[in-house]
């Protein structure tokens, strides 16, 4: 159980913070650059389900619209996301206890919900330009955060003595497909995405 009674404690006014294990370490250190834009990643899904409130898209599986899937889909992968922080913010020890751990499990649930979502989508001929609808384009921001916060998991992993949950970063690198795929769901199953048409500017 998780209580926040005071929001401001000064204890970080010296240019540290607290990891999830008490230790104390400089607020640009790796580990916190890693953790904290994990949730910037999910600050951004945030703002594509406040594009889909309301949203009506075409069945998917003949029970939800397309946006109001992708949205039930995007509420697992924040909470998902509360885990994959709170993995970071305590370095696994051997002789330590263990702490909450995302697991394989949740990669494979993104898995099947990139299959589920990319099995009607119009197929590709060219890279697609961010944009189309607002929630898609939105998404695209969200992809590449999520793409700079698995790039700095990775830098960690590859540091002396800083271990990173593999299923972790594997989570990362699955969440930025599937925000592409919700993205062309999102563009009308990809009839309405934005294809780049190589040198057509020059």
């Amino acid at each position: 159980m998780v209580v926040l009674n005071r929001i401001y404690t000064r204890t970080g006014d010296d240019g540290t913070t607290a990891l999830g294990s008490g230790e104390r370490r400089p607020k640009y250190d790796l580990r916190i650059a890693a953790y904290g834009t994990v949730d910037e990643t999910n600050a951004a899904i945030g703002l594509v389900r406040l594009q889909l409130q309301g949203a009506i898209g075409g069945a998917i599986g003949g029970a939800l619209g397309d946006g109001e899937a992708v949205d039930r889909m995007l509420g697992l992968i924040q909470n998902d996301l509360f885990d994959l922080g709170a993995d970071l913010a305590v370095p696994q020890r051997p002789d330590k206890a263990e702490r909450l751990r995302l697991l394989a499990t949740q990669v494979s649930r993104l898995e099947q919900d990139i299959d589920r979502l990319n099995a009607d989508l119009t197929p590709l001929n060219s890279f697609v330009l961010p944009g189309g609808t607002p929630a898609a384009a939105h998404l695209h921001m969200a992809r590449t955060i999520c793409r700079r916060a698995e790039r700095i998991m990775v830098e960690l992993a590859a540091q002396p003595d800083e271990p990173v949950n593999d299923a972790a970063i594997q989570y990362m690198n699955r969440l930025s497909d599937f925000l592409f795929v919700a993205s062309r769901t999102l563009n009308d199953r990809g009839a309405g995405d934005v294809l780049w048409v190589p040198g057509q500017n020059r």
